[in-house]
């Protein structure tokens, strides 16, 4: 076991870390920007700010070329939370997620618009228990854009989810965000190495604009 000092030299060293690359039909997804997560005052927020500035460019760009942009919020409607299964055991903020509430919405400060997707999850992964897989195939996209919220949770468990059922995870840096920063860099690193590439708002920016099949006629 290294020291975090010796950490990034040694995955380098042993072949981690290696590029994947942006492909050639991108979809957007914005991960949880819902105000029970960007509402400090809630139980599950945090301050994202920053995130929302920064998803903001991204789905401007999307929307202006036609790349797919699908949200994501954590909903559940039935009594005592039952549809929460066994995470309802794990943290008290799950009560803060019921359907038909305020908080449950995408924040108003982020362009949702009409074409745009909303996919509704019972836990981390956006792939799991969803019908997100059909979405991208039915689009043939096999890169997929993740921001949002948080780092540690629900965008490192759909980029995980995303390799392993082969698309290509760009998570963008300035536009993922957690509550803990320790956990939020440990988890940048740790999808660096292994799962996805970890890329900047700058580079994901100019992808969207030139990628190919979504040029202007």
């Amino acid at each position: 076991m290294t020291s975090g000092d010796q950490d990034q030299e040694f995955f380098r060293q042993r072949g981690f870390g290696l590029r994947i690359g942006f492909g050639e039909r991108p979809a957007l997804l914005v991960i949880d920007m819902v105000k029970a997560f960007t509402d400090p005052a809630m139980m599950l927020g945090a301050n994202l700010d920053a995130q929302v500035a920064a998803i903001s460019p991204l789905l401007g760009v999307a929307h202006e070329r036609g790349i797919p942009v699908i949200f994501s919020t954590v909903m559940y409607h039935e009594a005592n939370f039952r549809d929460a299964g066994i995470w309802a055991l794990k943290q008290k903020g799950v009560a803060t997620l019921k359907g038909g509430t305020d908080a449950v919405t995408v924040d108003p400060r982020l362009d949702m618009q009409e074409g745009d997707g909303l996919l509704v999850k019972k836990y981390a992964s956006c792939f799991f228990g969803t019908d997100l897989v059909a979405r991208l195939v039915s689009r043939q996209v096999d890169t997929l854009i993740i921001t949002g919220c948080t780092t540690s949770g629900c965008v490192r468990a759909t980029a995980v989810d995303a390799v392993q059922t082969g698309f290509r995870p760009m998570v963008v840096r300035e536009a993922v965000g957690d509550r803990s920063a320790a956990a939020h860099a440990q988890s940048l690193f740790d999808l660096d190495a292994k799962y996805a590439d970890v890329v900047s708002l700058d580079e994901t920016l100019t992808y969207l604009r030139t990628v190919g099949h979504n040029k202007p006629d």
